[in-house]
């Protein structure tokens, strides 16, 4: 082998069921094909969604029958520096490569999924402790030479494929292989399993990849061409909105519009004017805006009996599903879904008139956390999934529910106070706005939750807005009591924190 030939270096990180492994043998084995010398080896990932699988891969790009009685050695681990292909199927495995040395600006091309699926320390937190989605997508574009990303859970999810095969598309339309994308296709046939939505899902990825094509890192584009109906509203938010809270924002009305309609979404940048001048005319910056932004999008698409009947009943879950199984094309299985509502998730989709009265009546005889009605629905059935497909149909009566009309109501009270106080001090409306945090979940949740906001509200946020506290203690009062309900739910911190308050202002005002 010429000094001057290296080999084509490739480290993939997936999590566990994407088919990492698949996609591993479907490159291997067309390299294999071609009579290029390749090697891969994989690493296991951590249980507990704490790190991915990581498989690497070394091609040699000159036919074997080239080398003569030269036999190539290859490594048996990526070596920092020395990678010309990362390839991530969830965006803070792209950031976890950045973070080990795999990823560098004189020569890897980084392809990487914009979808997250959050680590175990980041779904215990108490509060809210996700990764910052902008301090990843800048990692991305400043230490990769060129960059690929897109969302291919979503781009998987439409074709009915499995991750691994958009993966495999992306790849096959980097350029960067010795391998045509016509010889990996063909790797996936010669596979045998689930060939039809395996070339779906390449295509699909192929189509994602060039739409998103290699771009000099540093220019920050990400992400798939947005939906027509959306697209107005985006380019108003890139026009007249702060830098500092456009992303959010943007996203936020993505949300939205897959939640309910272009209309709610609307109705999400309506409420957020008068945020935007306060936020002005306090000298914010934008950061009033963003953080009230980002809550005010989760609070808008809560979740309800609706929005979990939309879920179950996506066909893209039930190919998801097919894929994890290794289910052949038209193989039966059968998946159960195991519910268990109370009288207030039934309550939910009833107009005001009638649920007011039924969790009334409920909430006397103490019902409301002890009355539950186990089930048992097959989605793969025909009753079961026309069941969910109908709960999901009611999406279009969302606004005449009791759920939703009381959910507006809580928003409206929410956005009031953090406009309210916009007007004199920007820092004390963003602690407003996080108490957001606060209200979540539904049931008994849901009104743990409530009645704790209630209680800050009360007891600190009023009695500095009306004067009766000063600024600067008034902020850390709310943070103080925001952080106690957070940490326990139940609220015995919350009293604690509130009492102590109460107690030094009255000591301070007798002083």
């Amino acid at each position: 082998m010429s000094e001057n030939v290296r080999p084509v270096t490739i480290l993939i990180a997936a999590l566990g069921g994407e088919g990492g492994g698949v996609l591993t043998n479907w490159i291997v084995d067309a390299a294999a094909r071609c009579g290029f010398p390749v090697q891969s080896t994989s690493i296991p990932g951590v249980a507990q969604r704490t790190g991915a699988t990581t498989y690497y891969i070394e091609i040699v790009p000159v036919p074997a029958a080239e080398l003569g009685a030269k036999r190539p050695v290859l490594a048996l681990t990526p070596g920092l520096g020395d990678i010309d292909i990362v390839i991530a199927s969830e965006f803070m495995e792209a950031g976890r490569a950045i973070a080990n040395g795999f990823v560098t600006p004189d020569r890897t091309l980084l392809i990487a999924s914009s979808s997250r699926f959050y680590v175990m320390d980041e779904k215990i937190a108490m509060g809210d402790g996700r990764y910052d989605h902008k301090r990843l997508a800048d990692a991305v574009a400043g230490n990769a030479r060129e960059t690929i990303v897109f969302d291919m859970s979503e781009t998987a999810r439409a074709g009915g494929a499995m991750v691994n095969a958009v993966m495999l598309g992306a790849l096959a339309s980097c350029g960067r292989l010795p391998m045509s994308p016509d010889q990996l296709a063909a790797a996936i046939r010669a596979d045998g399993k689930a060939v039809d939505a395996n070339l779906r899902g390449f295509e699909a990825g192929m189509k994602a990849a060039q739409a998103n094509r290699p771009s000099p890192a540093g220019d920050g584009k990400c992400g798939t061409a947005y939906r027509d109906r959306i697209a107005t509203m985006e380019a108003t938010i890139r026009a007249q909105m702060p830098a500092a809270a456009q992303d959010i924002l943007i996203e936020g009305v993505r949300r939205l519009d897959n939640y309910q309609d272009a209309a709610y979404a609307q109705l999400y940048l309506d409420r957020l004017a008068p945020v935007k001048k306060v936020d002005e005319q306090a000298g914010a910056g934008g950061r009033l805006l963003r953080e009230t932004a980002r809550h005010l999008a989760v609070r808008m698409s809560y979740e309800d009996v609706i929005r979990v009947a939309q879920a179950k009943a996506d066909p893209g879950r039930l190919a998801r599903i097919a894929g994890e199984l290794g289910a052949a094309a038209g193989q039966p299985f059968r998946v159960t879904e195991f519910l268990k509502p109370g009288i207030e998730e039934f309550c939910q989709i009833l107009p005001p008139r009638l649920a007011r009265p039924i969790l009334a009546f409920s909430e006397r005889r103490g019902w409301l956390d002890r009355a539950y009605f186990g089930m048992e629905i097959s989605t793969t059935s025909v009753t079961g999934y026309l069941r969910f497909r109908a709960l999901a149909g009611l999406r279009r009566y969302r606004r005449g529910t009791w759920r939703y009309q009381e959910e507006q109501a809580g928003i409206e009270d929410w956005l009031a106070l953090v406009i309210e106080a916009g007007g004199r001090s920007a820092d004390l409306a963003i602690e407003i706005a996080e108490c957001a945090r606060l209200v979540k979940g539904y049931g008994s949740t849901h009104r743990r939750g409530s009645a704790n906001f209630r209680q800050i509200e009360m007891r600190a946020i009023r009695p500095v807005l009306d004067g009766r506290l000063p600024f600067r203690q008034g902020i850390d009062a709310v943070a103080s009591a925001r952080t106690a309900a957070l940490v326990d739910p139940e609220g015995d911190a919350l009293q604690r924190c509130l009492d102590a308050l109460e107690h030094k202002s009255m000591r301070e005002a007798a002083e």
